[in-house]
């Protein structure tokens, strides 16, 4: 006869695993063991211990019924003792959220800050990039899965300190620091540190974010942000759900949020073969960004090259980027761009009155910079938006 257990232990056994389904995966090996999809850390070295001086305690949680909630992002993760947020890098520990990853980037970079796509801060110039493993969207055409998709204590990094990050900005010449490659969402902590000693030392925040956060966490960045480029990978919420495994709406929010306060903000859309190029998608798309967001607003149309788990599908077609353009300029929208396609007449920034070229680019590199100082156009005094030297 099998051993009998109480009413109550069956409903704490079932509260456990439904955790761990919910919540992601589980330090505790009794709990993930009975979830094959999450696999136990390999090892503890970076996880939750009185003598890991790099752990911290994460912002915006609270306590919750045997448990603790994050109130980071829309997910809003319940989590039992010992349970990972779906981010993978935010723990329930002794019933307080902590961060796995502060100071903990797995990469480091000095890029040209036409590669994030940034196209109106201080064109040609250097960004030192960095960023930690995680994020809280699983995107199935991830353009940076192995860092965003990975888990800490399987990430390959030595740790930096917000002083070493900006320090590293200075000795490079670098003029702004970017939050990058993963989400920087889920190392808000560390990216908050960072930001604002990079304030200090007159170096400009750039934040490349999926735009998956709430409001209160958004505004306690907001002081600090310079430029913020969101990736609004479609226009439909049946895209979101099924390819992105979020919801639209709370990136629309987040957008939205941005103009009234005032940041420059940067939109890029990935056109993915079959899944969001359908031009009436697109077209709606910019008549919402300049109802909302305003006709300033610079778009990217960015092409799709086969990664991670879209390699089935062919990379976008040139022309497709072409009409996307055309799209978003024929709503009304001043600066739309193509991007990942190098020579084409959309890398460059043209003057929404006189329609002359006013930043010539190919791929990452600035060929020419004819505006005046200021950001106005030298033919006709338009002023451009942005933040120029």
């Amino acid at each position: 006869m099998s051993e009998s257990i109480t009413r109550l232990e069956f409903l704490k056994k079932a509260a456990a695993i439904t955790g761990a389904v919910i919540a992601g995966p589980a330090l505790s090996g009794t709990v993930s063991s009975l979830i094959s999809l999450y696999p136990p850390p390999k090892t503890l070295s970076r996880l939750p211990g009185e003598t890991n001086p790099l752990l911290r305690e994460a912002l915006w949680w609270e306590s919750a019924c045997a448990g603790v909630q994050c109130t980071l992002c829309p997910f809003r993760c319940f989590l039992p003792e010992g349970m990972r947020g779906l981010c993978n890098v935010r723990v329930n520990n002794s019933g307080r959220l902590m961060t796995l990853v502060y100071a903990q980037p797995v990469a480091v970079h000095v890029d040209p800050i036409e590669k994030k796509p940034v196209y109106h801060l201080y064109p040609g110039s250097r960004a030192f990039s960095i960023s930690t493993v995680g994020c809280n969207l699983r995107c199935a055409f991830c353009q940076n899965w192995e860092i965003s998709q990975s888990l800490p204590e399987q990430a390959e990094g030595k740790p930096m300190s917000p002083e070493e990050v900006v320090r590293g900005a200075v000795l490079t010449r670098s003029a702004s620091i970017a939050y990058t490659y993963g989400e920087p969402t889920v190392f808000y902590e560390y990216m908050l540190d960072t930001m604002k000693l990079a304030k200090r030392q007159n170096i400009r925040n750039v934040v490349i974010s999926a735009g998956y956060i709430n409001e209160k966490p958004l505004r306690g960045l907001a002081p600090f942000i310079d430029v913020m480029k969101v990736d609004l990978k479609g226009f439909n919420e049946k895209f979101y759900r099924r390819v992105v495994k979020g919801e639209l709406r709370f990136v629309l929010n987040t957008l939205v949020l941005l103009a009234k306060l005032g940041i420059l903000t940067e939109v890029v859309n990935l056109v993915v073969p079959t899944l969001n190029d359908h031009p009436d998608e697109i077209r709606k798309m910019c008549q919402w960004i300049r109802r909302e967001l305003g006709p300033d607003t610079p778009v990217f149309f960015s092409r799709f090259t086969p990664q991670y788990q879209l390699s089935n599908l062919p990379p976008t077609l040139p022309e497709t980027l072409r009409r996307a353009r055309e799209i978003g300029m024929e709503e009304g929208l001043h600066y739309v761009y193509s991007g990942n396609n190098p020579g084409d007449p959309g890398e460059n920034t043209y003057c929404p009155t006189c329609h002359k070229p006013l930043i010539e680019r190919y791929g990452y590199a600035v060929i020419a910079n004819r505006l005046k100082p200021g950001g106005y156009c030298p033919y006709d005094n338009t002023k451009i938006p942005g933040i120029w030297r």
